[in-house]
């Protein structure tokens, strides 16, 4: 009786495990983890890349706010540029009427001085007994008595003095005239002069604003397509969440019919022991496959004092704008609005060197502020000097190896190469260490 029921027992058994080793199950829920596991293992490709996409958004918006600050920049330098421009302008047309009035003014001076002399002949020849060209002494000499002599002498003399006093009158006034003229002429010269660096300033400023627009909105652009690559992946991920979520649940019902395909088994082998041996059969209890997770949890990312005045300026590259008369103020140094000249007295200042008043430096006081040196000696720190739109019309600071910086109209505070091209067409040999 007990081997009977010992083979009924083992037959149960097999059965049992028969039933909850059915490949069918097996091997489509190994799938479906398998295909979960994929599937996970592509959403935490697209969330890195998602992120990659992000920390770009980031330094591009970063970079577009740089360029957006130098742009504003620009704006306001080319606006006061171009207000001195016209101010320059409206000067030079001024000066030019002055000009042409004071010759009008000349022209009519010696005119009168002309016919002055013509009625001063005329009143002498009148004296003149014989009527020809004869001289203020033939005058006297002709006189028919001594009283005669004495109304010819007196006559003679007034009109001597008269005309000796129209003279000088008239030569005092033209000579003033002609000082007048050549002030005002220096003074359009210089005028000229400004107007022809802000002429060339203006261009300059206009081809690197339309650089800045270009560069901004290529920036622009690359967002754009870094916003429309994000929003793909984003859709990616939720289309691979949605995925996995199904199989997820695939997996959770599959699993659920395995759980109730083992407790039909449990029961047939129960019921089948109850029939064979009429006794009481307790089937062993299934224990619940534990449900695993794969879910990899998210990843994340872990988380100028300037040493002297060759370098002092590289603060301001690529954030300033040259200013014609720019720089003389706290206002103007807070924006990084330079010329040449100021932005050398700020450079020195930072390192404690004193160029004189902040509000009347120029390339002129610049160039003998210190000691003159060959070109051939030039050391980092020593300033030099170009001949553009005048003699010493720009100043910069030697850096060594062929450069310089200084404030360009064109880029704002930068380094330029004075050993070849257009500075070393420019520079004209004058160097002065401070």
């Amino acid at each position: 009786m007990k081997k009977k029921m010992l083979l009924l027992n083992t037959t149960v058994l097999l059965g049992l495990g028969g039933v909850l080793s059915t490949p069918a199950y097996a091997s489509t829920i190994q799938d479906m983890e398998s295909q979960k596991s994929q599937i996970q293992n592509q959403r935490q490709d697209v969330q890195s890349n998602i992120k990659a996409a992000s920390d770009e958004l980031t330094r591009l918006q970063a970079e577009q706010d740089q360029m957006k600050a130098q742009l504003e920049r620009l704006t306001i330098a080319e606006e006061e540029n171009n207000k001195k421009a016209q101010k320059t302008e409206a000067d030079i047309k001024e000066t030019s009427k002055q000009v042409e009035e004071l010759e009008k003014e000349i022209k009519l001076l010696q005119e009168k001085l002309e016919k002055r002399n013509d009625i001063l002949k005329d009143r002498a020849r009148s004296l003149q007994e014989s009527g020809g060209n004869v001289e203020y002494l033939q005058v006297l000499l002709g006189s028919s008595s001594f009283s005669d002599f004495v109304d010819r002498a007196l006559a003679v003399s007034t009109i001597v003095d008269a005309d000796r006093g129209i003279l000088k009158e008239t030569k005092n006034m033209q000579d003033e005239l002609k000082t007048k003229q050549a002030d005002v002429k220096s003074k359009l010269a210089s005028l000229e002069d400004m107007k022809a660096e802000l002429d060339e300033m203006t261009v300059q400023l206009a081809a690197q604003k339309k650089q800045k627009d270009a560069l901004a909105k290529e920036l622009k652009d690359k967002e754009a397509k870094n916003e429309e690559l994000k929003a793909s992946l984003q859709a990616k991920d939720s289309s691979l969440a949605n995925e996995q979520s199904t199989l997820e649940q695939n997996i959770k019902d599959q699993k659920a019919a395995e759980e109730e395909a083992r407790k039909a088994a449990e029961q047939a082998a129960k019921e089948a022991a109850e029939q064979a041996q009429k006794a009481d059969f307790s089937s062993a209890k299934a224990e619940a496959p534990k449900a695993s997770s794969n879910d990899v949890a998210p990843t994340s990312a872990p988380a100028p004092k300037a040493s002297n005045v060759v370098t002092v300026g590289n603060r301001w590259i690529g954030n300033s704008a040259y200013v014609f008369g720019g720089g003389r103020s706290q206002s103007d140094i807070n924006h990084g609005l330079f010329d040449c000249s100021s932005f050398v007295h700020w450079a020195y200042s930072q390192v404690g060197v004193n160029l004189g008043p902040l509000g009347s430096v120029s390339t002129e006081t610049l160039k003998h502020a210190g000691t003159q040196v060959s070109s051939s000696q030039m050391q980092p720190g020593d300033l030099v000097f170009f001949d553009t739109y005048k003699k010493d019309g720009h100043v910069g600071i030697y850096v060594g190896g062929g450069k310089f910086i200084g404030a360009q109209s064109s880029t704002g505070v930068a380094i330029a190469n004075m050993s070849s091209g257009y500075w070393k067409q420019k520079f004209n040999g004058r160097v002065v260490r401070i």
